[in-house]
């Protein structure tokens, strides 16, 4: 008998081409892949479980992919960060999970599939092996045909105060390059068009079997894959941003020119207590070499309000740094007291009222800076990768060099003929609001 299986997959883009594995691994065993639970007999949720919203959101998943359990599903396994973290508790107190499967052991996932199906009664429950890196490649691709994420390290060292990405995904391991251009070299050959390198770290590639940070090598043997017409970074950390990083961002023409760089505090104590290892001196001299070297840059970065023994005036620091900084993008989070972090011990928890407030403030600040950003580039010509139609404006709409999938914002525009999704098309920038761009496409 041939078993259907659905997948959900909750959480970060890392977690998503873990998913896509455990996927391509079904499909050797001959399992078939549906898009609807209703139709599957194995449902897998695979979680997150990095902030308590997520977390959360995880075990409301769970719950809701347990009541096809009253209909054709045979099995609903948990897999990913939040399976890693609460593996037997999950089997405890949701008693309609089968199995559980943490993050050093998802390609076991058929064999833990084939076990349930032997033994109605035996629940598997597999985890702690967060050091363990499985040597697989082949990945079913969830995302549109044109893009695709390339996972090129797994695990973090950085140990901020505040995350427990450690404590789920362990020490930091790097892929080796050659298996990293193969893969790349296997997605551009299916019609990835845009590849985006993500890693906890991504700066960090390299150091731990190479011996100095590699990520630039890395780049410009990704950019002699010649379907791709752009590479896309995530997650660099502003320490370990190098001048030859910098410099072959600034003479490749496949590398987006968009630095997405998560600072997180700009206060020197908060950052401190976060242990990062940056203060607000060394990202602003950054940021600034990142403007002057790579002219038009695009930088994202993310902050936290609400830190442990954030006081009026750390938060004011913050504030004036982001409305003298001007990134680009921003996004802004509060702060999430997770167990087994250090943070979550510390004094002088903020109360709950008291970041949403900062939070607030914080938003309007940096969506008027969008907008000033999106203003400035009316009248502008943009090259704009074509996701789709908008039914309810009549537009195509798409992203530009600037816009990372699933994170940033819209480019809207009109066309005189027919744009298929994946097209790159010219567009001219006629209007905007705080977060997308209207205009029409230039013959």
């Amino acid at each position: 008998m041939v078993y259907n299986i659905a997948m959900l997959s909750l959480g970060c883009p890392k977690n998503l081409t873990d998913a896509e594995t455990m996927l391509a691994l079904l499909e050797k065993e001959n399992y078939n892949i549906v898009s609807d639970a209703g139709d599957a007999d194995v449902i897998i949720v695979n979680t997150c479980g990095f902030i308590e919203a997520a977390k959360q959101e995880s075990i409301d998943a769970l719950l809701e992919m347990a009541e096809y359990k009253n209909d054709r599903c045979k099995l609903l396994i948990a897999t990913g960060c939040l399976a890693e973290r609460y593996n037997e508790q999950i089997i405890e107190q949701i008693p309609e999970v089968d199995a559980v499967i943490g993050t050093g052991d998802f390609h076991k996932i058929a064999e833990v599939i084939n076990t349930c199906f032997q033994n109605s009664t035996y629940k598997p429950c597999l985890y702690g092996h967060i050091d363990f890196t499985p040597d697989v490649t082949d990945r079913k691709i969830s995302t549109p045909r044109y893009v695709a994420y390339i996972k090129i390290s797994d695990g973090c060292d950085n140990r901020c105060t505040y995350c427990a990405i450690p404590y789920i995904r362990g020490k930091y391991r790097s892929r080796p390059m050659e298996d990293i251009v193969a893969e790349a070299k296997k997605l551009a050959e299916s019609g990835v068009k845009e590849l985006i390198l993500i890693a906890q770290d991504t700066t960090r590639y390299g150091k731990d079997i190479y011996g100095k940070y590699s990520l630039a090598r890395l780049l410009k043997e990704l950019c002699r894959i010649e379907p791709l017409k752009w590479i896309r970074l995530h997650y660099l950390y502003t320490e370990a941003i190098t001048d030859e990083l910098i410099d072959t961002i600034a003479s490749e023409d496949k590398i987006c020119k968009y630095i997405d760089m998560p600072i997180q505090h700009a206060d020197d104590n908060i950052l401190k207590r976060m242990a990062r290892r940056s203060d607000s001196r060394q990202i602003e001299e950054v940021v600034n070499k990142l403007r002057a070297k790579i002219p038009g840059v695009c930088i994202r970065t993310t902050v936290i309000v609400g830190f442990p023994g954030e006081t009026d005036k750390e938060f004011d620091t913050l504030y004036k740094f982001m409305r003298k900084m001007k990134f680009d993008r921003a996004g802004v989070f509060a702060y999430s007291q997770e167990e087994g972090t250090p943070a979550a011990k510390f004094d002088n928890q903020v109360d709950d009222e008291i970041k949403q407030q900062r939070y607030d403030s914080l938003m309007r600040l940096c969506m008027g800076i969008s907008h000033e950003k999106n203003k400035s580039k009316l009248g502008s010509e943009l090259t704009v990768l074509t996701e789709g139609y908008d039914e309810e404006s009549y537009l195509y709409y798409g992203r530009s060099e600037a816009d990372s999938i699933d994170i940033d914002s819209k480019v809207y525009f009109a066309a005189m003929h027919d744009v298929e999704a994946g097209e790159f098309v010219n567009v001219e920038i006629l209007d905007c609001d705080e977060f997308d761009l209207t205009g029409k496409v230039k013959y």
